[in-house]
């Protein structure tokens, strides 16, 4: 079995302090959609102003200029928020990049689960107490655990099912840790994975803003990348299961 090595360049972050930085993410994206929404209603009303007033014009050169005017006063727009959209937009990608060094340790409810309560007396004397205990005991503990959300026997458990070869196993240690912590993990999965998104549509917006026309990859991959935030953590087994 390969051995999962440690990321050791990562930051901690509780299941609240991940919630209050997508809020906070949140927010941010809000406040950046709403300044673009409000200069492209700036440049279609431009639009709308420059088509009036040239109207006597033949339909082709109406059109050049129009366009030509219509990117200067874009180009206007963009330097006189420059600042404000730049800001913006790093502020997501502050977002983001906290949760890539989060995302670590939030792999797998089994992870999550076995460093709740770590360190607790209890716990350390449920290890003793089932050091040996057979596979039908084991596996009436595992079912006492998930009906009465007992972290600390479950984290006792999945210690000592560890430490037996697979086949033997009487309950999969991701099952016990779905029943238990599995509703956290994929609430803290999905908040991750959208600060994550938040950040490559807000960059999206105000390149197409610069721009003045979208990227159709990059809203697919968004679109994907929201399909994604609505599956994650929905699998809850992991490589504890391995040989």
């Amino acid at each position: 079995m390969a051995i999962k090595k440690a990321s050791l360049g990562t930051s901690w972050a509780s299941e609240t302090d991940v919630i209050a930085r997508l809020t906070q993410a949140k927010s941010n994206r809000e406040a950046q959609m709403r300044l673009i929404r409000s200069l492209e209603d700036k440049v279609e009303g431009r639009r709308a102003e420059l088509a009036r007033s040239l109207a006597d014009l033949p339909e082709t050169h109406r059109i050049a200029t129009v366009q030509k005017a219509l990117a200067g006063f874009r180009n206007e727009l963009k330097r006189e928020t420059a600042d404000n959209r730049l800001t913006m937009v790093r502020e997501a990608g502050r977002h983001m990049t906290a949760a890539g060094a989060i995302k670590p340790h939030y792999t797998s409810p089994v992870q999550v689960l076995m460093r709740r309560d770590l360190g607790s007396e209890r716990r350390s004397r449920l290890v003793q107490q089932i050091a040996n205990s057979g596979p039908a005991e084991l596996a009436s503990f595992a079912e006492l655990a998930a009906a009465t959300k007992d972290h600390e026997l479950a984290a006792a458990l999945c210690s000592r099912v560890g430490e037996m070869d697979v086949a033997s196993r009487p309950f999969a240690a991701s099952e016990l840790a779905e029943a238990l912590v599995g509703e956290q993990f994929r609430r803290v999965s999905q908040a991750l994975l959208e600060m994550e998104r938040i950040a490559e549509e807000a960059a999206h917006d105000d390149t197409a803003f610069e721009h003045g026309a979208r990227n159709p990859y990059r809203d697919i991959n968004a679109a994907l990348m929201r399909q994604a935030e609505q599956t994650a953590g929905n699998d809850p087994y992991s490589d504890d299961e391995e040989d």
